[in-house]
């Protein structure tokens, strides 16, 4: 058996201190390709879908530049249920009207990402000017339930009640997207560690016991790290 040597440790490696912060660091962001990667999603419909959610937020009836399909965290989590509704067949302007009631109702430009919704969707959902839009639509009110509730399993929140983290895979599985770390990439735990770097090393000819050494993780994380970057 060839053994392939693996690199030297890299900085990104070292333990990170757990803290869930709301303010973001404004250099992350994530392209079209990121996105459909993280939410697991076609990447042709998520450029299509995040042209109409930009659009929806826009003052203006300028297109959106392919430069301009990038989004933030925030942005990242509210394009999850934008997509699932669309996927529904509920049209982008009643999501984008709805939004902007539940935006102005919790004072956050971002309500999708909220607590607020994701974890009282049932509630909020019903009130006022909300309620009304989503009683004349049947398909957005089933939608809203079948998409949020599982979505909202998989946030962590802050203390402004904004998403802070998500697990792309669920809270079952080692993979992390943290603003706080790394620029948001997807770590391994809470560690430092990129799940891709994880990745490269499998793809360059190292066992996942051998990994799970070098980087001083468990076998099932190296697993995860690994499931995630497989198509």
């Amino acid at each position: 058996m060839v053994f392939v040597p693996l690199h030297p440790l890299k900085k990104d490696s070292v333990k990170a201190k757990k803290t869930p912060k709301s303010k973001l660091p404004q250099a992350v962001t994530y392209s079209v390709q990121d996105i459909a990667t993280i939410l697991t999603l076609p990447e042709t419909q998520v450029k299509r879908w995040l042209r109409e959610y930009k659009s929806g937020q826009s003052a203006t009836d300028d297109r959106i530049s392919e430069q301009g399909l990038i989004a933030d965290f925030h942005t990242l989590i509210e394009f999850y249920t934008f997509y699932q509704l669309r996927a529904s067949g509920v049209g982008p302007s009643r999501i984008n009207n709805a939004r902007g009631i539940l935006s102005d109702m919790l004072h956050t430009p971002f309500p999708f990402a909220s607590a607020n919704i994701l974890t009282d969707g049932k509630n909020i959902f019903y009130h006022a000017e909300v309620g009304e839009l989503i009683k004349a639509d049947q398909t957005l009110q089933l939608s809203i339930q079948q998409v949020v509730e599982p979505f909202c399993k998989r946030i962590e929140f802050g203390d402004d009640s904004l998403a802070v983290k998500l697990y792309p895979k669920g809270r079952e599985s080692a993979i992390q997207i943290d603003p706080s770390r790394q620029s948001g990439r997807p770590v391994v735990g809470d560690t430092d560690i990129l799940s891709q770097t994880v990745f490269d090393e499998f793809l360059h000819g190292n066992s996942v016991s051998q990994l799970a050494v070098r980087f001083n993780l468990t076998e099932k994380q190296v697993e995860d790290a690994i499931n995630f970057h497989e198509k």
